[in-house]
């Protein structure tokens, strides 16, 4: 049997399908959990089960912070190392897939493989050209103002000399993750096009710093590509935030000592106050050789030694071979409210 709709039933039920269409749109989404929730309240984010992000926000905090101190480092050794300014700081610090981070870089530029002793695998650190041939011209004795930005894989010379500015990030990469641990960087390829090299698959997770760097007028940008898996060991580490206050403790230790290093080798000057006493101006004029300035002060009372002006020890008057000489007896007490200095002995 055969049952054949008319043009009144297809009306119909298309009216059917479009008002439940506009039921569907207009009608709030419904979240199924085991505690009732308010819908007002409740904030609903997307979320992209291809991009995965699997360091978390204080991770990423926690990372970015300590990449801000490598670029105060690394600016701070390039100004010294190049002898003019050059200004580091960390632009963006995000996680994505390896093939995003690869398929955003310049081909031809300098793309170095870094490991470490302390971690499974390879990280990434990429040099724009934009500011790798200005700090190439500078330690050529040139001044970049008319450099031309040659689209070439770096020569041999070109990248010995962009070496020594590696050993240096290097260098300060490793200082800044010492309050973590303490880890040793070191290159071990260099490549010009990034994508032929491949040190995890393109689907993996990666975190990528990105550093802009100014020297005089120009201006260039470095990517740092930490692979999740590598550095996955120290997540733990990175989620505690207790490594910074070590680290801040370690830092105000360290420039305690660098503090009392400096002052012990200050040079003082030590007086010692045999006696004390008054007289008028017109006494003072009257002055004339032979004279003598009568003090109360007994001559068995003890001197005062003074350090830049401040009363610190009492001392007897003596000889030591030969020369005049101080014995100190005491320090120099802080008197009572209403009461004189009094020294030792009195």
């Amino acid at each position: 049997m055969e049952d054949v709709l008319d043009q009144s039933s297809i009306d119909a039920l298309l009216a059917a399908v479009e008002n439940r269409s506009d039921e569907q749109e207009h009608s709030p989404p419904q979240v199924f959990s085991r505690r009732g929730r308010d819908m007002e309240s409740l904030e609903i984010k997307s979320y992209d089960f291809k991009r995965p992000e699997r360091v978390s926000k204080d991770q990423m905090r926690s990372l970015q912070t300590l990449h801000e101190g490598f670029a105060r480092n690394f600016g701070a050794a390039l100004s010294g190392f190049l002898r003019t300014i050059v200004e580091v700081k960390v632009a963006a610090c995000e996680q994505m897939t390896y093939s995003e981070f690869t398929s955003g870089l310049p081909n031809p530029t300098s793309f170095n493989l870094i490991s470490a002793d302390g971690l499974e695998g390879q990280i990434c650190l990429e040099i724009s050209p934009l500011i790798i041939y200005p700090i190439i011209d500078r330690l050529l004795g040139g001044n970049s103002q008319d450099l031309f930005i040659p689209q070439r894989p770096m020569t041999l010379i070109e990248n010995r000399l962009i070496g020594n500015v590696i050993k240096r990030g290097l260098s300060a990469l490793s200082e800044a993750w010492s309050a973590v641990k303490h880890l040793e960087f070191h290159v071990t390829a260099t490549e010009s096009n990034p994508q032929l090299v491949q040190i995890v698959p393109p689907n993996e997770v990666v975190v990528v710093i990105s550093f802009e760097l100014k020297m005089s007028s120009r201006a260039g940008t470095m990517n740092l590509c930490i692979p999740y898996a590598v550095i996955e060991p120290l997540m733990e580490e990175l989620s505690n935030q207790s490594w910074f206050s070590a680290a801040k403790n370690q830092r105000s230790k360290d420039v305690l000592d660098q503090v009392v290093r400096n002052l012990s080798q200050a040079p003082l000057e030590v007086t010692g106050l045999l006696a004390q006493t008054t007289m008028t101006f017109g006494e003072l004029l009257g002055l004339a050789v032979g004279d003598l300035i009568v003090t109360e002060t007994p001559a068995t009372r003890p001197v005062v030694i003074r350090v830049e002006g401040e009363h610190k020890f009492h001392a007897h008057l003596g000889q030591y071979r030969g020369s005049r000489a101080l014995r100190v007896v005491g320090p120099v007490l802080p008197p009572a409210a209403g009461t004189p200095e009094q020294p030792p002995g009195t």
